[in-house]
């Protein structure tokens, strides 16, 4: 099978596959994530002032990130700093940047309104997004691909050598399934009881699984920074196991009450 393409023309213009994949995938979440507010009763009033506010923070961090941890090759070309079509999106980097300007912007357009009920809205809808933005994103980018394979499953993808292990896709099907366990436990009364419950758990599950993909099937195939992407991974996982157990607590102790 010949390499995606990673790019199209339409007349005289041409379109880089990659970016407008993840504008879809954005777009498609944007209309989830509102949804998921409406129904949670939280005001939409100002969601696309706080939307454009996290993808700007958000393609920033990301790619400052991916430049910071690849230094050594974009300084030796500058002029590929601002090529994104080429790939070069780190997704924590991202995350990184976009969480402090998200915290402040729902303060300041929803503040008497729960961060954990909040999040709890949200983070479905994100978890959505990123697994369809892994189809349409890095599976038609530059350098897409994970380890080299023999196997039936491989992919070739421009800019590398021979069959890869297709991650983008491997890691859209991970996210789907998280999205599905986290709408499963949505129904439960106990977790309805438990505001934070489902923010903590997709942090844990999808920073622990972002760490293992990596490692097992990215590694050296994603530059200098794959060691950083574990443990960002992994601090990930962490700082939800720490929403889980504050949760938890505030649980039992209103049982107690009770």
């Amino acid at each position: 099978m010949e390499p995606v393409p990673t790019s199209f023309h339409v007349g005289p213009l041409v379109f880089h596959t990659y970016g407008f994949g993840l504008a879809i995938a954005a777009y498609v979440a944007y209309l989830y994530a509102r949804h998921r507010l409406v129904k949670a009763g939280i005001s939409v009033t100002p969601f696309g002032k706080f939307t454009a506010v996290i993808i700007v923070a958000g393609l920033v961090g990301a790619r400052l990130a991916h430049v910071a941890t690849n230094w050594s090759y974009y300084q030796s070309n500058p002029s590929q700093v601002f090529s994104l079509w080429h790939g070069g999106l780190a997704s924590f980097g991202g995350i990184a940047l976009a969480l402090p300007f998200g915290l402040w912007a729902k303060k300041h357009w929803w503040p008497d309104v729960r961060l954990l009920a909040f999040t709890d809205a949200l983070v479905p809808a994100l978890v959505a997004g990123w697994a369809l933005g892994r189809v349409l994103g890095p599976q038609f980018m530059v350098n897409g691909g994970g380890h080299a394979t023999h196997q039936w499953f491989g992919l070739r993808y421009a800019g590398q050598v021979g069959k890869r292990v297709p991650v983008p896709l491997i890691q859209a099907l991970e996210d789907g399934a998280l999205w599905l366990v986290l709408l499963r436990m949505e129904r439960s009364t106990r977790v309805e009881q438990a505001p934070g419950t489902v923010t903590g758990v997709a942090l844990v599950v999808w920073g622990l699984v972002r760490a293992l993909d990596e490692h097992l099937l990215l590694g050296q195939e994603s530059g200098s920074g794959s060691v950083g992407v574990q443990i960002a991974g992994l601090a990930m996982a962490l700082g939800g196991l720490v929403i889980l157990v504050s949760v938890a607590r505030k649980l039992q102790k209103a049982e107690l009450i009770h």
